[in-house]
């Protein structure tokens, strides 16, 4: 009996060639729409899927494969003798390939502007999920296909006399992930039209492999990069990489960590973020963005050695001069000038990316930690201060004080907790993260900051249950502090400020990282 392969893709790239080569092997092939006319156009006989059942695709093409004969012929269990006596009585062929891609669900909410919801659900696919379910079921005797990097493993194999079960089992698994993620990202479009909870009873992800790591946090941990299917153009996802090695796991989750403060700051004062190990250990605004690399770069030049910087202005000569003094693992900037970016690339490992947009991260995307057995899920945290922004001292802090205690506030959002950010004169000069208690966290900011302590503002990411740091903070010479507030204990905090004279605002919201 004649084999027969069934083909109807959306993504129609080398389908032609596969289906001629097929066609030379003895293969009919079997279409529909615009596949069939695509193969027709270039030579390769076609019989079309109404040959077949007998009934016309209708409904806008809404119907096509949708029939006992085509479903009869792929589900068979071809070592079933009754399976395969019924095939016969009902006069159904078996199909021994099925090759599908389905409709551009994904492209098409992607679009911009965007889509109604009704062009949308025309482009969910119906029968092509079906197809590609039933056909994977019956791996041990039907190929399937929806990857089209796989033609050239399924016309090797044949030319070799057979396709083997592995490759048959192989390619089986691929179509439920692909269902299962085309399914997933209908729901979640969906979910989002219908301004429904963020936090569905079964919630469902899809996330597509952009590379795999050389190695994880550690040589000895396998990794894998992945991304969202709307992840936006301003996240590390869409970064072009220039010149350098591949990014290893660290360095994106700390460049994903330096992007997130830089959204802070966003384009209206030239900025530059520098991060290690995933806190900020450097942060600078300036006139110039050389002056806020300087300014970035002087407020802990021994911790941003080997760390990440990112930009929020082109790269130009005498900043690129700057950077190139020291060992830096990546920078990330909206655009390199010519003889900056010929600096710059002369350092072979050192990672150039390129990302134009620097905006405010999208705030449909969720942020997930997974733990064992489970997963962890919340809102991004976008916002900055609560409903109010409070002085709770008899200092008012003055005009530059509360411009740093703001840009203070920004720096220490993106600390581990229990953080604390020392900033003076546009600049970060002392950062104390992740330590198990306020003090230490601000005695070590003390420490890096040095001689830059006094007449520097603090900012704490929660309330001071005790009076104990405004006591540290004065002996410092810190001049005024920013705080969420809220502590049964604000009271003790409040006359210790009074006391020193330091001006203290509550901002009733609080920022913890972990």
């Amino acid at each position: 009996m004649k084999k027969r392969a069934l083909i109807s893709v959306s993504d129609k790239a080398g389908v032609a060639a596969f289906a001629a080569e097929l066609e030379k092997m003895g293969f009919e092939i079997v279409s529909t729409g615009g596949t069939a006319k695509l193969l027709a156009d270039a030579g390769i006989p076609v019989t079309g899927v109404s040959e077949i059942t007998g009934f016309p695709e209708c409904l806008d093409g809404r119907v096509k494969t949708l029939h006992p004969m085509i479903h009869a012929g792929v589900l068979a269990v071809r070592g079933n003798e009754e399976h395969m006596r019924t095939l016969e009585q009902l006069g159904v062929t078996p199909i021994d390939i099925v090759v599908i891609n389905l409709y551009p669900f994904k492209e098409t909410i992607l679009k911009k502007p965007a889509v109604s919801l009704d062009q949308a659900i025309e482009n969910i696919d119906i029968g092509g999920p079906t197809m590609l379910r039933a056909a994977a079921k019956n791996w041990q005797d039907v190929t399937v296909v929806t990857d089209p990097a796989d033609y050239d493993t399924v016309i090797n194999a044949l030319r070799q006399g057979e396709i083997s079960s592995d490759i048959k089992f192989m390619l089986a698994g691929k179509v439920f992930e692909h269902t299962a993620a085309y399914d997933s990202l209908i729901a979640g479009y969906l979910r989002t039209r219908r301004e429904a909870s963020p936090f569905p009873e079964k919630l469902t992800l899809t996330f597509e492999k952009v590379q795999e790591m050389r190695y994880g946090e550690n040589p000895h941990q396998g990794a894998a990069f992945y991304k969202e299917a709307d992840a936006g153009d301003n996240t590390l996802a869409a970064a072009e990489q220039l010149h350098g090695k591949e990014l290893s796991y660290n360095n994106i989750n700390d460049a994903n960590g330096a992007l997130d403060v830089m959204k802070e700051f966003g384009a209206e004062r030239p900025a530059a973020v520098a991060v290690k190990h995933a806190n900020p250990c450097g942060v600078g605004v300036g006139e110039t963005i050389f002056d806020a690399y300087v300014n970035a770069h002087d407020a802990d030049p021994v911790s941003i050695f080997g760390g990440i910087v990112v930009l929020n202005r082109p790269v130009d000569l005498p900043t690129a001069e700057k950077l190139a003094e020291i060992f830096l693992e990546i920078i990330i900037a909206p655009a390199y000038e010519k003889e900056a970016f010929a600096l710059l690339s002369q350092k072979k490992n050192i990672r150039l990316l390129r990302l134009p947009s620097l905006a405010a991260p999208n705030e449909n995307l969720m942020d997930m930690k997974k733990v064992a057995g489970g997963l962890l899920v919340q809102n991004l945290d976008t916002e900055l201060l609560g409903n109010e922004l409070k002085c709770v001292t008899n200092r008012q802090p003055t005009e530059d004080e509360t411009t740093q205690l703001l840009f203070a506030w920004k720096v220490v959002k993106h600390v581990k907790s229990n953080g604390i950010a020392l900033v003076k004169g546009n600049r970060t000069v002392g950062i104390g993260p992740g330590q198990t208690n306020r003090i230490t966290a601000l005695e070590l900011a003390i420490k890096y900051a040095g001689e830059n302590a006094p007449g520097s503002v603090m900012a704490s990411d929660a309330y001071f249950p005790f009076d104990d740091c405004v006591q540290v903070a004065k002996a410092a010479g810190i001049t005024a502090i920013i705080q969420p507030g809220g502590s049964i204990r604000d009271e003790d905090s409040i006359k210790a400020c009074n006391e020193a004279g330091i001006a203290m605002l509550f901002t009733s919201m609080r920022h913890f990282k972990h």
